[in-house]
């Protein structure tokens, strides 16, 4: 928008300098006719006076001109004129409105001067119109600045018809560029290549307008192909082709026309132009350019703020803070975003030590600071230190409460990040979408069905529904508390779904047994020409495991081998061995496991383990316990498991021993939990604790219970 306000900026200044050059050409052809010599003093003293008038308004210095302009022995039409333009230069729109109505005469530059005025200012964009109709006479200018306020008060459909209705010898290049520029920034490209088209003369900003539209809409080849047709070119047109590469990722091409660019040597690069490029040496990992880069910045002598904030984004995205931090304190000029960079980027690093202690330094810390340190914290797992932090902020908006909300999500912490979403609530702060989405995630871990339908009426209440990020936690949640119907009545609801949805779907109709559901939904995806990823494949997986199909599930983990957009994960092998050990194909998962090419993870040995018990197969269950052990050392299912086969098998003694190795290293079986939401807290019961704070009441409730169900059943 600074960038957008910027360049009407200069457009209606450059409006303002043509009106001014064409009063003056034609106040001295008329004084080369009309003057004698005589007067010819007088006239010079006029000019003279009349570029004092705009210099001081040009400075600024407004009490300067509203002083020399009342001191002034004779006045012109060009005078007044230029004390209107101080005033509107200086945003004082009164009074050169009082001023426009005092004019004893006024000619076409002094209406447009007027006008200009009410655009500049980015107000009055009905007086400026209404002032256009009631002039006189128009020429170029008049018509260009109209069209121009005219589309940057978005008001396309009179642009249109002033366009229309602009001489056909006025419109070219100054209105086609004002309406062609409307055009795209409303992302109407077809219309503004009509116009383009139909121009009799183009000049570079029009070929520049163009050039940016194709690439904004990812038509680079057509971009590229007016670019090559240009005869001349400045620095924004060959940075708007090479932006146009770079953001669609053709790196080589972005990065050759730079060199080429520099190469003619007709046109310098701005900070602008290695800006951009620098960005995309960041994101896409290409150090060695951006080292280059950031050279060439150094030897151009280039001092400015967003470059170096870009440079120093770059050096954190290579996991360079040291040279970031180098960056950082040899730059004269910092913003907030210098310092937000930095401090983000010792989180990433893993250093949060030094980022909190640069935190620390920050004089005025703006949202973005806070937020961005208590996301640190809580990546690191301290969310008792984001809370703090929290609490301190003067000011919280919705993207920090998200960060608090989705910190405790993320670290497992679901009954506090419901809680905190409540008082999120109580501030009338409106969440936003990946908040609604963090609590589902919530709710569905915790399994609470009715804190998600609660959820699912703020999302309805808000009019959020339509998103796409919410309809997919939806489905999750509800495929979590096993709700199954619910999840796909969302699923059907969604007008375009992604990946994301049919992966959520596909693994809820999974999870709660309806294979051949979950497959059929995996070829409509296919159908559909959607690219299944790593998540899909362990949903299918999952499904052919639930149902038994081996064979269906044995083609498609050989796809995936086969595949090299897929990488097959220790979940994957996970998920197949448990579908070949419960179809008894014990020699065949043990082979498998062998051929991984990575360590199996305690999710493959538990399934080995689990089918091992299910067919009584000894030497297996030692080899999936021993391994199990070995990765989870104070988990007691290797024990428990192992135990339970020996019992089964007659091995009594046996039994004993892994009972006696259990309980001699302390390990204790993790008891049976349930959970129930009562008025917005999670009440937790674990087999045999007595510590809940009602303890005595549900006892004594629970005693009048079975009670009633005694008499029940003796009557």
């Amino acid at each position: 928008m600074l960038a957008k306000r910027t360049c009407m900026h200069h457009v209606y200044k450059r409006i303002s300098y043509i009106n001014y050059s064409h009063s003056i050409v034609n106040y001295s052809t008329a004084s080369t006719r009309t003057f004698s010599k005589s007067n010819q003093k007088t006239s010079k003293f006029l000019l003279y006076c009349n570029t004092q008038l705009t210099k001081h308004g040009r400075n600024g210095d407004i009490h300067e001109a509203e002083s020399f302009f009342k001191r002034m022995p004779n006045k012109n039409v060009i005078s007044w004129t230029s004390m209107l333009t101080a005033y509107a230069e200086n945003g004082q729109i009164g009074k050169a409105r009082k001023l426009f109505d005092e004019m004893p005469e006024r000619n076409v530059v002094s209406w447009n001067a007027m006008i200009t005025a009410y655009l500049r200012n980015e107000i009055g964009i009905d007086e400026a119109f209404e002032l256009f109709l009631r002039m006189p006479e128009r020429n170029a200018v008049s018509y260009a600045a109209m069209l121009t306020g005219l589309v940057q008060a978005a008001r396309l459909d009179k642009a249109e018809k002033l366009y229309l209705d602009t001489p056909v010898n006025l419109r070219d290049p100054v209105c086609s560029n004002a309406l062609i520029s409307g055009y795209l920034k409303v992302g109407k490209l077809e219309a503004a290549i009509r116009v383009f088209e139909c121009m009799v003369e183009k000049d570079v900003v029009s070929w520049s307008s163009m050039i940016n539209g194709y690439c904004q809409r990812g038509r680079i080849g057509e971009a590229r192909e007016l670019f090559d047709r240009m005869s001349e070119r400045n620095v924004v047109t060959w940075t708007a082709m090479i932006n146009g590469y770079l953001k669609t990722e053709c790196f080589e091409e972005g990065f050759g026309l730079f060199s080429q660019m520099r190469r003619e040597g007709s046109v310098k690069a701005v900070t602008n132009t290695l800006t951009i490029i620098i960005e995309a040496c960041g994101r896409l990992g290409r150090y060695g350019e951006g080292h280059q880069c950031h050279a060439l910045a150094l030897r151009m002598g280039f001092d400015d703020v967003f470059l170096g904030n870009s440079v120093i984004t770059m050096y954190c995205r290579f996991k360079c803070i040291d040279a970031a931090n180098k960056i950082f304190h040899i730059m004269d000029r910092k913003d907030a975003v210098s310092w937000n960079t930095l401090i983000a980027g010792y989180i990433q690093a893993g250093d949060i030590e030094e980022a909190y202690r640069l935190f620390n330094e920050v004089a005025d810390k703006d949202l973005v600071a806070w937020t961005t340190m208590i996301s640190g914290f809580s990546n690191k797992g301290f969310t008792g230190k984001s809370m703090e932090l929290f609490k301190l902020m003067p000011e919280k908006d919705d993207i920090a409460w998200t960060a608090l909300i989705s910190g405790f999500v993320n670290n497992g912490k679901y009954e506090e990040s419901i809680f905190w979403f409540i008082q999120m609530l109580q501030n009338s702060v409106r969440p936003n979408p990946l908040t609604l989405s963090s609590v589902l995630s919530s709710s569905a871990s915790l399994a609470t069905l009715n804190q998600g339908m609660q959820i699912h009426a703020h999302v309805v209440k808000m009019d959020m529904e339509s998103d796409l990020s919410i309809q997919n936690s939806l489905i999750s949640m509800y495929s979590k508390c096993g709700s199954v119907a619910d999840a796909y009545m969302i699923f059907k609801s969604i007008s375009a779904p992604n990946v994301v949805s049919f992966n959520s779907m596909i693994t809820g109709f999974a999870q709660n047994g309806f294979g051949k559901e979950a497959l059929t939904l995996f070829k409509n995806m296919e159908d559909k020409v959607l690219d299944p990823n790593e998540i899909t494949f362990l949903g299918v997986l999952s499904a052919c495991t639930h149902v038994g199909l081996v064979e269906e599930g044995r083609n498609y983990f050989k796809s995936m081998r086969s595949s090299s957009k897929l990488e097959l994960g220790p979940d994957h092998y996970a998920c197949m061995v448990d579908l070949l050990g419960r179809a008894g194909l014990l020699d065949e998962a043990i082979e498998l496991i062998n051929s991984m090419p990575f360590e199996p993870h305690s999710g493959v040995w538990g399934a080995l383990l689990g089918a091992s018990r299910t067919y009584l197969h000894l030497d297996l269950a030692k080899v999936a316990a021993k391994h199990l052990s070995e990765l989870e050392p104070n988990n007691a299912a290797s024990y428990v498991v192992l135990s339970d086969i020996y019992s089964i098998a007659g091995k009594i003694e046996d039994e004993e021993q892994v009972r006696i190795l259990k309980k001699s290293k302390g390990i204790r079986k993790s008891p049976g939990c349930s959970w129930i939401m009562v008025k917005d807290k999670v009440n937790l019961f674990l087999s045999g604790d007595q510590s809940h704070i009602n303890f005595e009441e549900i006892k004594s409730t629970l005693w009048m219970i079975l009670g009633d169900m005694k008499q029940l059943v003796c009557s």
